[in-house]
């Protein structure tokens, strides 16, 4: 997301940079062991939402809600997680919930080995499964500390990076697959935020969908406020209600007289079950 953890110059680089080289309902067609789970009905929005680096005031939240917005995505933990974040409690949760907003759990755990720049956390092809797994089981704790209760989606951020490298992208790969494992394990659904011109693509693409995420959130900033119009894949991947599209970033917009900086997302997948 623009500016959650790195400078928004190199986040336009490292995207360029990367652009050359179901059950119904439940949003998880791509993944599997599911038959023996219970799982609470899903929790669908379709709509407009946002995403911006600091989960904003209940004061903003509240002037916010006329209903240009619906949902809003906030960022639930991860090593990689560049803002602090102060308003984000569970009484946070609690409150702008019971405005009527609609929450989408987002964390952003380790990044690709040949992604460019530092990180806090990058996995390897040796620590990739055992990393996927610990922030799996973070993300979890984090969630649900929140009062994001067991069904709602955790949408993992991973960066743009060179998908075209075979041996970065296997290890990418790896650890999304154990990151959803140990979602699945605590019955929480799995979602996956990247670009189509890398990180999403190598989810949307791959030959083996086994454990891969069930709902996909695709930045292409096209500025289309739409998720098939623009869905550079097949038809029949991530239907009913299991896909959210970034369509614009670092937009300056006042509602309710509050002014906030924030990228647009068009949505028709899963977010939190609280309450």
């Amino acid at each position: 997301m623009a500016g959650h953890r790195q400078s928004k110059k190199r986040r336009y680089v490292t995207w360029a940079v990367a652009g050359t080289a179901v059950l119904a309902g439940a949003g998880i067609a791509a993944q599997t062991s599911m038959a023996a789970t219970t799982w609470p009905a899903q929790k669908t929005f379709t709509g407009r939402a946002f995403d911006t680096c600091t989960a904003p005031s209940e004061g903003t939240m509240k002037a916010w809600h006329t209903g240009f917005y619906g949902a809003a995505a906030v960022y639930v933990g991860g090593k990689n997680r560049g803002c602090n974040q102060p308003n984000l409690t569970s009484t946070w949760v609690k409150n702008v919930t019971a405005m009527g907003w609609k929450l989408i759990p987002l964390y952003v755990g380790a990044q690709p080995p040949c992604q460019s720049g530092s990180n806090p956390e990058k996995l390897t092809a040796t620590t990739a499964a055992s990393l996927g797994a610990s922030d799996a089981t973070d993300a979890v704790a984090k969630a649900s500390a929140l009062g994001m209760k067991a069904g709602s989606p955790i949408y993992l951020d991973m960066e743009a990076y060179d998908s075209t490298n075979k041996a970065c992208n296997d290890a990418v790969l790896t650890y999304v697959r154990a990151f959803d494992k140990g979602l699945r394990a605590k019955t929480y659904r799995t979602g996956y935020y990247g670009f189509t011109s890398s990180s999403a693509k190598a989810v949307a693409t791959a030959t083996d969908k086994t454990d891969l995420p069930g709902n996909l959130w695709y930045a292409l900033w096209d500025k289309q406020n739409t998720t098939t119009a623009d869905w550079p894949w097949g038809a029949t991947q991530f239907t009913d209600h299991s896909r959210a599209h970034q369509y614009m970033v670092n937009s300056k917009e006042t509602h309710g007289g509050v002014p906030l900086t924030v990228d647009r997302d068009a949505w028709d997948a899963p977010v939190a079950i609280t309450g």
